[in-house]
């Protein structure tokens, strides 16, 4: 069902505006019949963060802001979504156009803002799926005029506590002006101690919600040993590596587009946020999972990752070029290599490469 899907839909929508194709394939998603969960196989099942994950491969944020689809996604095979970004109050995010494709590049620029529903909105939403099960994670932003903006990350954590499988503590954004800022290492370290601790005050209520921090490939590698030390002795549970960058590689084909302003992920952030995701995890020593992001459109890129420190991954912008069908290619790879390498898991590769990748010269 699934190739079918993609062979009628990837021609439909790609001759659409970027964003009015987004808005159409959530709104499929919606109207999908609710059809069970494909079953894993259980090599591909990973533990983290004290989290059963069914499969490695997770939805990134900014897919489904709204928690409009989080089930659809889960029964296409995704083993984790992570909806959002969120913000406390709605907001409608920058002018359109802000979603650009790179057909020649595999690539996306967007400059969304965080538009999004507000908190109230997306908690209804959670909150009547609850009982479905599956890990559905949420990514939570600063709003634009906000005069406190890591009082709004506090809102969040206690807001959604009740519904959310984990947060992720976006901070890397390149969308709203001066939030990057908060990756600097006084600010963070605020950052992170006000969140860490609305997280134990809502254990009581809400139980374990383990707490992941979403930083920018473009940090320096100074900048990255701030990071990595802050969050390891705030003892946050992981980290996401990494968002999307400013950078233009040389490499890019379509020169126009590119001028575009906003984050650049897909194809071309692959070689970047994958040096990034090495880095941190020589830098983070084992004391907590990484997840890997940015330009994963194939089993050999989902192994490179997972070889360089991932113990799971997420996917957007090569869907867009891909299709959902994806994820299950993505899936038949790593049973593959585990198979033919005699392997029980993926755990038994993560980071294998880590310290050669971070002996290469830094990509373009």
């Amino acid at each position: 069902m699934i190739r079918a899907f993609d062979a009628l839909s990837l021609p439909l929508l790609r001759h659409l505006d970027a964003e009015d194709a987004h808005r159409l394939a959530i709104a499929g998603l919606r109207l999908m019949p609710q059809l069970g969960r494909p079953a894993d196989d259980p090599r591909l099942a990973v533990r983290a963060f004290g989290l059963n994950f069914p499969n490695p491969i997770g939805m990134a944020a900014g897919f489904d802001k709204n928690a409009e689809a989080p089930d659809a996604l889960l029964r296409l095979g995704f083993g984790f979504v992570e909806i959002g970004s969120v913000t406390p109050k709605p907001q409608t995010g920058n002018p359109r156009p802000r979603l650009f494709r790179l057909e020649a590049d595999g690539g996306v620029i967007n400059r969304m803002g965080f538009n999004n529903d507000g908190a109230d909105a997306v908690l209804r939403r959670l909150a009547a799926r609850a009982q479905q099960g599956g890990i559905v994670g949420v990514n939570i932003g600063a709003n634009k005029d906000s005069p406190d903006r890591i009082a709004d990350y506090v809102t969040l954590i206690e807001t959604f506590a009740p519904v959310a499988a984990y947060f992720t503590v976006n901070i890397s954004s390149p969308n709203t002006p001066g939030l990057r800022n908060l990756q600097q290492a006084g600010a963070l370290d605020d950052l992170l101690m006000r969140v860490t601790e609305a997280r134990e005050r809502v254990r009581t209520s809400a139980g374990e919600t383990p707490v992941l921090l979403k930083i920018a490939p473009d940090l320096s590698l100074g900048e990255l040993d701030d990071v990595v030390q802050i969050a390891r002795r705030r003892r946050i549970d992981g980290m996401i590596v990494g968002n999307t960058t400013l950078a233009r590689p040389p490499s890019l084909r379509d020169r126009a587009t590119a001028q575009e302003a906003g984050g650049l992920s897909g194809r071309p952030l692959f070689p970047l946020a994958t040096r990034m995701l090495a880095e941190t995890y020589v830098r983070v020593e084992g004391a907590f999972p990484l997840i890997g992001v940015g330009g994963i459109d194939s089993g050999g890129a989902a192994l490179t990752k997972i070889r360089a420190g991932a113990s799971l991954i997420q996917l957007y912008s090569s869907l867009v070029y891909k299709g959902l069908g994806l994820v299950a290619d993505i899936k038949a790879d790593l049973v593959s290599t585990l198979r033919h390498t005699q392997r029980q898991s993926l755990g038994e590769i993560v980071g294998a490469d880590a310290a050669t990748v971070t002996a290469e010269r830094w990509p373009a």
